[in-house]
């Protein structure tokens, strides 16, 4: 057995990033930018007002100072002359400032009578002028790789980039297997039950940025096995769940080396999840994930996503983790790092008394993982223990 470290750093040499798209600024939402773009103008383009006032010359502005009103410049429409000593211009909030002015003098500021202001005594110093490009220049770089947020949307649009170059999204083929499952929906025999992990796994990957596959259920047959790996072609990643164990019925790594699978590892040295598999098989990435369900949806925390980061052009990286306080002691940890399922409130972690690893009823209760190194000893109440959020 490898340990999870291990098991990651030959994942990450399974895959790197996919191509590069053009997509519509409106569908950049959630993707990955894979080149950085540069803005195609200055922000704001010309000098403008920060406030509702008037715009005079910076050094005509004193308290008492009489001004002639000689129009009004608005957010898209300018005023267009040049503006003389003696003179202003009504101005409101994000428009250019007109030619001759550098200074708004706030509407609070000022008394007005016809076409004449005249500048109270206690003048707000501050110019209320937005420089031209004070936000960013044309030519500035949003840089990439990053995931591209609302903020970066507005900031694109603002730069005024309509097509965003973004990583390609992974194509996942995910395949149950086992003569024990049927899908939902269907009416079970007497020894079987509904196939869950699947849908689990399709539902998480989707989330991160994969389009999946859910092929249908594979039996326990070289026949069966095989025909879902041929469905599966084309895929980026190749995902079975179930059979990867070593029984008679665990035929998976078998139909996997029969499609000329180059594997990189057998068991990692984790619970839940001990029986993974991984590597190439021609143009994909391929995990053998166990079959209990909550075994295949940790396992798609710890190894699947942080994959899918790389394929989409993100640094390698593992499961985010930080530190929370316990709220119950814990008995010493075994020979293999623990993913525990977990509930966190508030800076403090409680970790479920079940653990077995086909309870999802356990799973859907937990928002976290409370993470045990191999060998840990026992931990009392308010111990802070690593975590990640799931």
């Amino acid at each position: 057995m490898i340990s999870v470290a291990q098991a990651l750093d030959a994942l990450f040499a399974l895959v790197s990033p996919l191509d590069v798209e053009d997509v519509p600024l409106r569908e950049a939402h959630g993707r990955v930018l894979a080149r950085s773009v540069a803005a195609q103008r200055s922000q704001p383009p010309f000098a403008a007002s920060a406030m509702d006032g008037y715009a005079v010359a910076e050094t005509q502005a004193a308290p008492g100072a009489r001004f002639t009103v000689l129009g009004e410049s608005a957010a898209g429409h300018r005023f267009d002359g040049t503006v003389a000593a003696g003179q202003a211009v009504r101005i409101f909030t994000g428009a250019p400032l007109p030619a001759g002015t550098d200074r708004v003098i706030i509407q609070e500021d000022v008394d007005r009578s016809s076409d004449v202001i005249t500048l109270k005594d206690n003048l707000d110093t501050n110019p209320y002028v937005r420089p031209a490009g004070n936000d960013f220049a044309a030519g500035s770089a949003l840089d990439a790789p990053r995931l591209i947020g609302p903020n970066d949307i507005a900031l694109m649009a603002s730069m005024n980039i309509a097509a965003v170059p973004v990583t390609r999204k992974p194509v996942v083929a995910i395949i149950a297997t086992g003569d024990e499952l049927v899908q939902p929906g269907e009416a079970p025999g007497p020894d079987q039950i509904i196939a869950s992990n699947s849908y689990g796994l399709a539902a998480l990957l989707a989330q991160h940025g994969a389009i999946t596959r859910m092929l249908p259920i594979a039996k326990d047959t070289h026949e069966s096995l095989a025909l879902a790996f041929e469905l599966a072609r084309g895929a980026d990643l190749i995902v079975t769940i179930g059979g990867a164990s070593v029984g008679d019925h665990d035929l998976v790594g078998a139909a996997a080396s029969a499609q000329g699978m180059d594997r990189a590892f057998y068991k990692v040295a984790m619970r839940p999840g001990k029986p993974l598999m991984a590597g190439r098989i021609g143009d994909a990435a391929m995990i053998g994930l166990p079959g209990n369900p909550v075994s295949a949806m940790v396992c798609g925390h710890i190894f699947i996503l942080p994959i899918l980061r790389v394929m989409l052009g993100l640094p390698a990286a593992p499961a985010p983790r930080t530190k929370a306080e316990l709220t119950q002691p814990l008995t010493a940890n075994g020979p293999r790092e623990h993913y525990m399922r977990a509930r966190v409130d508030s800076g403090q972690v409680t970790v479920f008394e079940r653990q077995d690893s086909a309870l999802l009823s356990v799973l859907s209760q937990a928002n976290a993982l409370a993470v045990r190194a191999p060998g840990d000893g026992p931990r009392l109440s308010g111990d802070r223990i690593e975590i990640i959020a799931i």
